[in-house]
C-alpha cells in the first residue's frame, strides 16, 4: 500500500459518509409532501412484509398530498392501515381506487425539532469523517514504520488528508444549512 492508495481510500470513505448523510436528510420531513417519507412503510402482502412502493404506485397529487394507487384493489385497506400504523403522523383517506395522504403542515416547534435532528445527523457524519482521517493518518505512520515511505512524504500525505477532511466537513455544513433552510421555510 502506498500513500496514494491511503488518500484514495480515505476520499472514497469520506464520500460515502456524505452520501449516507444525503440519504438521511432526504428522509427528514419538511412542510412539503414527497414520496420519500413513505419509503420505509411495510405492507403485509400475502403474509410477507413488502415495501409500499412494491405494491402501489406513489405520486404527488399536489404540494401537500401524496397519491397511493394500489396495483391490486383488495390491497387498499391494508395499505391505508400500514400508512396509519407507520407512526409518521399521516392520516390516509381512501377515495375510490386511490388513497390520498395529506401531509399536515409542521408547527414551529416541530420544525425546530427537525432542525435539531438534522444537526445531530450532521455531527455524526463529521465524527465519521474525523475517524476516517485518524485511520488514514495511522495508516501513513505504519508506512513510515515499515520503511515504505519517508517521514517527509508522511507529513505531506497527512496535510493532504487534512485538506480532504476540511473539504468534506465544509460539504456537510453546506448540506445541513440547505436542509435547515428548507425545514424552516413555511
Amino acid at each position: 500500500m502506498t500513500i496514494a492508495d491511503v488518500k484514495k481510500s480515505t476520499e472514497q470513505k469520506m464520500a460515502k459518509s456524505i452520501e449516507t448523510l444525503r440519504a438521511d436528510l432526504a428522509k427528514v420531513r419538511t412542510g412539503r409532501a414527497h414520496v420519500g417519507i413513505l419509503d420505509h412503510v411495510q405492507v403485509d402482502y400475502y403474509g410477507s412484509p413488502t415495501q409500499l412502493s412494491q405494491v402501489a404506485n406513489l405520486t404527488l397529487i399536489d404540494a401537500r398530498t401524496i397519491g397511493v394507487q394500489p396495483f391490486e384493489k383488495k390491497m387498499l385497506a391494508v395499505i391505508e392501515k400500514a400508512i396509519r400504523d407507520a407512526d409518521l403522523g399521516l392520516n390516509p383517506a381512501a377515495q375510490g381506487e386511490l388513497i390520498r395522504v395529506p401531509t399536515p403542515p409542521l408547527t414551529e416547534e416541530r420544525r425546530k425539532e427537525m432542525v435539531k435532528l438534522v444537526k445531530g445527523e450532521a455531527e455524526d457524519t463529521k465524527i465519521a469523517i474525523r475517524n476516517i482521517r485518524r485511520d488514514a493518518n495511522e495508516g501513513m505512520k505504519k508506512l513510515v514504520k515499515d520503511k515504505i515511505c519517508s517521514e517527509d512524504d508522511e507529513r505531506r500525505g497527512q496535510d493532504d488528508i487534512q485538506k480532504l477532511t476540511d473539504k468534506f466537513v465544509a460539504d456537510v455544513d453546506k448540506l445541513v444549512a440547505d436542509k435547515e433552510k428548507e425545514v424552516l421555510t413555511v
